[in-house]
């Protein structure tokens, strides 16, 4: 199944996946929906995902299959939105994909991948200028 895939395709279900779990640990203390909302957004945004990569590469111990769907994953990305910088892009298509390929091959290593980057913890909020 895994060779019919593209890595468009399992950066599409990665996406969905890393979704699901940002949005069930955050459920827990309750509070209120657009704040929930505002929370995920920060965390699934391809910046954040940029910076989860990075600290996976370096802390999580990819094994070279993984590296190689990172890669892919990474190489089957366009250009992205104009607001990002397409190495932005890039990035965070190919943790997309690792996740996707996690989930369907090794959902325990995918669980363990999910632990290891909700332990980093939120990425601190925007600064907004005021001009």
């Amino acid at each position: 199944m895994l060779s019919r895939l593209t890595p468009g395709t399992l950066a599409y279900l990665g996406d969905a996946v890393y979704e699901q779990s940002v949005r069930e640990r955050l459920l827990w203390p309750p509070s209120r929906i657009d704040s929930l909302t505002s929370r995920v957004q920060r965390l699934v945004r391809a910046e954040g995902q940029e910076a989860l990569l990075r600290a996976t590469v370096a802390g999580f111990g990819l094994s070279e299959e993984e590296q190689e769907w990172v890669r892919r994953g990474r190489n089957s990305a366009g250009r992205g939105p104009r607001r990002l910088h397409p190495s932005v892009y890039r990035a965070a298509t190919g943790f997309e994909c690792l996740v996707g390929y996690l989930h369907i091959t090794d959902r325990d290593r995918c669980a363990a991948l999910l632990e290891f980057c909700h332990g980093l913890g939120e990425p601190p909020e925007e600064e907004t200028l005021v001009s």
